[in-house]
C-alpha cells in the first residue's frame, strides 16, 4: 500500500499553528537530522538551530559594524563641512568664498578638481568670481532641484576645467541656493578622473547642504 504523500507546506503551516508539537515529542528533536547547512554532513535539529541563529547573529553584527562605520564616516564629513562653513561666516570678499572652497574642497574632502560661476539675483556676474555664464546654462540650473552626480548634467560646464576636461570621468553639479526652492545664484561643479567618485543614486544630503552654505554667504555678500 503506497505511503500518502504529504505536502511539506502544510507539514510546515501545521507546526507553526502547533507551537507545543516538540513539546509533546521531545525526543524528535534529537532524533531527526537534517543536512547541515555549511557541509556535507548531518546535524540534529537542535543543532541545526543553534547553527541558524549564530548566522542571524554573524549577519546582525556585520550590519552593526557597517552602521557604525556609515556614524563615523558622517561625523566626519560633517567636522569638514563645518570647518568650511567657518570660512564662509568670515569670508569680506568673493575671493574668500573661492579660496575657502579652494582649500576645503582639495584638503578635506579630497576633491580634486572644481569649477564655479556666479551670478547675482538681477542676473550679473558677482565681481571677483568668474562669469559671464549663458543663460542656457542659468536655465538649466534653475531646473535643478538637488545637486546631481554621474555625468555632467550641464554639458556647457565642461569648458571651465580648460585642458583637463578630456581627462575628468564623474561629476557633481551643485546649484547654489541659500535655502531650499530659492532661486540658484550659481552653480558649482565637483569633478573627477575616478569614475566611481560621483555616481548617479549617490547621497546629495551634504551636497546640498553645500548649495545652501555657498548661496547664503553669496547673498549676504551681495548685500
Amino acid at each position: 500500500m503506497d505511503t500518502p504523500r504529504l505536502d511539506p507546506q502544510a507539514i510546515a503551516d501545521y507546526l507553526t499553528r502547533h507551537p507545543n508539537f516538540f513539546n509533546d515529542f521531545p525526543a524528535l528533536l534529537t532524533e531527526l537530522n537534517i543536512p547541515h547547512p555549511h557541509g556535507t554532513h548531518a546535524v540534529s535539529m537542535s543543532e541545526r538551530q543553534l547553527i541558524a541563529m549564530r548566522d542571524k547573529v554573524r549577519v546582525l553584527e556585520n550590519k552593526l559594524a557597517e552602521l557604525i562605520q556609515f556614524g563615523v564616516d558622517n561625523d566626519a564629513i560633517s567636522e569638514k563641512l563645518h570647518a568650511m562653513a567657518l570660512a564662509m561666516v568670515t569670508a569680506t570678499q568673493p575671493q574668500d568664498i573661492t579660496a575657502a572652497l579652494d582649500i576645503h574642497l582639495r584638503d578635506g574632502f579630497a576633491v580634486p578638481h572644481h569649477a564655479l560661476r556666479v551670478w547675482t539675483l538681477l542676473g550679473e556676474p558677482m565681481p571677483g568670481l568668474d562669469g559671464p555664464t549663458p543663460q542656457s546654462v542659468r536655465d538649466a540650473v534653475a531646473a535643478m532641484p538637488h545637486a546631481t552626480c554621474g555625468p555632467l548634467a550641464v554639458p556647457e560646464a565642461a569648458a571651465w576645467f580648460g585642458e583637463l576636461a578630456p581627462h575628468l570621468r564623474a561629476f557633481a553639479c551643485i546649484p547654489l541656493r541659500p535655502a531650499p526652492g530659492a532661486a540658484p545664484l550659481g552653480l558649482l561643479v565637483l569633478a573627477s578622473e575616478e569614475a566611481k567618485r560621483f555616481y548617479p543614486g549617490m547621497g546629495t544630503l551634504y551636497l546640498d547642504r553645500l548649495s545652501q552654505l555657498v548661496g547664503a554667504a553669496l547673498v549676504r555678500l551681495q548685500g
